[in-house]
């Protein structure tokens, strides 16, 4: 049994401090066959697994042509071009798994407060 050793240099810098709750753009690079190009995914961003660590995921949650879409990105992944918050939410729960029965109406958050740092 190997144990696997989480590496600094395998870890991302600069990725925004995103929670559950937030609307975030996700910035994918996809290649097809010798060609590569960058789609964006904007959606809420329904639940955060992992801690900070290599292994930390996140899950995007967007309405494409009137579907539901999920999306589960690994946050340390290279084809993770970019993370961009687009609007804070608040939330009281960790995970808001609830958003996938509530198709009809939209989901609705209250603005997160600016924090004085």
């Amino acid at each position: 049994m190997t144990i696997i050793a989480e590496r600094k240099e395998s870890l991302k810098i600069g990725i925004p401090d995103f929670k559950t709750g937030d609307t975030v753009k996700v910035h994918q690079k996809i290649k097809e066959g010798e060609k590569s190009r960058i789609q964006i995914l904007e959606g809420l961003v329904i639940a955060r697994k992992g801690g900070s660590g290599i292994s930390a995921s996140f899950t995007v949650r967007a309405i494409i042509s009137g579907v539901g879409v999920e999306r589960i990105f690994p946050l340390h992944s290279p084809n993770i071009a970019k993370i961009e918050v687009t609007k804070p939410g608040r939330v009281r729960t960790a995970k808001i798994y609830y958003v996938r029965k509530r198709a009809g109406n939209e989901p609705r958050f209250k603005k997160a407060k600016k924090k004085n740092r």
